[in-house]
């Protein structure tokens, strides 16, 4: 037996790696893209998931944003309501003390001190004068809300024409309290009377109603005992104040006529007998109770107690201390004849005690000078 030496084969090495198969020509490629097993196929989780957190911090970062915003937002409008309201209490506290001035000056006109007190109703006059001047400076000074500043400028302009009013008021009175110097003293009062109204137009046509429809649009109630302050009331008591004769009236200065004349022989004069209100008749040194409202009107009787006949006699009754008064004319009376004349007075005072004086103003005499 022969053997014959065989040649042995190489032994294959066992593979060290996976070997990748090469997908058959003209086959696609498997759904995803890439070769199966590749390097994309396994980072496709991770890359969602970071564009999801990527998400979800813009969305957060939107959010902190917007509530951002809206805080500032909230911190404005809170802001502005505040210097809204700011404003409102000062102007309302303003306004009332300006009202108070005007009971004082017009308390002091009609309190029918005449001739005698010039000096004294000058002075009282014209710590009136400071006082509204003060208030004026008070007014300039007052931070307005940007919607406001119209009303702002209306507000002082209207404080500025009472400050103004009464300054030339308490200068005319001396010579209003002369007969030489009345008529014309008192035509001047007259005029600046008419300072006082237009400062109520002002005030109640203008700043007032800018400043309620500034409160409404900012939710804000106004007036009544839940909402902020409003002040209405008004400088002029009343529009009688605007006529001369009037002024004259009240002030008891002598009204001499521009012809010369002489005053008839004999007494002159009227005697008041009562008055009464409602009925009733009032009572002196005590206290009488009658309705405010609606604003009362007084009889007043009274007699010619003179021995001359007379013309335009003047009934006129004041509350003191409420800036209130009315007037009436009996065109003629005769000696020793009685008459009635009714009263009523500009408008309804508030609940309280008060003093009335209710008088037939002296006769009118004729004067000449040479």
């Amino acid at each position: 037996m022969s053997f014959f030496d065989e040649v042995d084969e190489p032994r294959a090495e066992p593979p060290t790696r996976t070997q990748r198969r090469r997908p058959p020509q003209g086959r696609g490629r498997p759904p995803g893209g890439g070769r199966p097993g590749g390097p994309r196929g396994p980072r496709a989780g991770p890359q969602q998931t970071i564009r999801a957190r990527r998400a979800v911090a813009l969305t957060a970062l939107i959010v902190v944003v917007i509530l951002i915003v809206i805080g500032v937002h909230s911190c404005q409008v809170s802001q502005a309501n505040s210097d809204l309201r700011n404003y409102t209490v000062s102007v309302a506290s303003l306004m009332q003390e300006s009202n108070r001035t005007s009971a004082q000056l017009f308390g002091l006109l009609s309190s029918g001190q005449g001739p005698g007190s010039a000096s004294n109703l000058q002075s009282q006059a014209d710590e009136a004068s400071l006082t509204a001047g003060k208030q004026l400076n008070r007014a300039r000074g007052l931070s307005a809300p940007g919607q406001l500043q119209t009303a702002q400028q209306y507000l002082v302009l209207a404080l500025q024409m009472r400050a103004n009013g009464i300054t030339g008021i308490a200068q005319q009175l001396p010579s209003a309290l002369q007969a030489q110097t009345s008529s014309t003293a008192v035509d001047a009062i007259a005029a600046d009377m008419a300072q006082f109204y237009a400062s109520d137009v002002l005030y109640k046509d203008y700043t007032l109603p800018m400043i309620v429809s500034a409160l409404h649009n900012a939710n804000i109630p106004a007036g009544g005992a839940n909402g902020e302050p409003i002040s209405q009331g008004q400088f002029l008591p009343s529009l009688s104040w605007l006529t001369p004769s009037f002024v004259a009236a009240e002030l008891s200065a002598p009204t001499p006529t521009a012809h010369g004349g002489k005053l008839a022989p004999g007494p002159h004069g009227h005697a008041l007998n009562s008055v009464s209100v409602g009925g009733t008749t009032l009572q002196t040194g005590t206290t009488n109770t009658v309705p405010a409202h609606p604003a009362p009107t007084f009889t007043l009787n009274f007699i010619n107690s003179g021995a001359n006949t007379e013309t335009n006699v003047m009934c006129k009754v004041t509350v003191s201390g409420a800036s209130l008064s009315g007037q009436t004319t009996v065109a003629r009376t005769s000696a020793g004849q009685s008459y009635s004349c009714h009263v009523t007075l500009s408008a309804s005072p508030r609940a309280g005690s008060y003093t009335v004086r209710a008088t037939v103003e002296p006769v009118p005499y004729s004067v000449s000078f040479q």
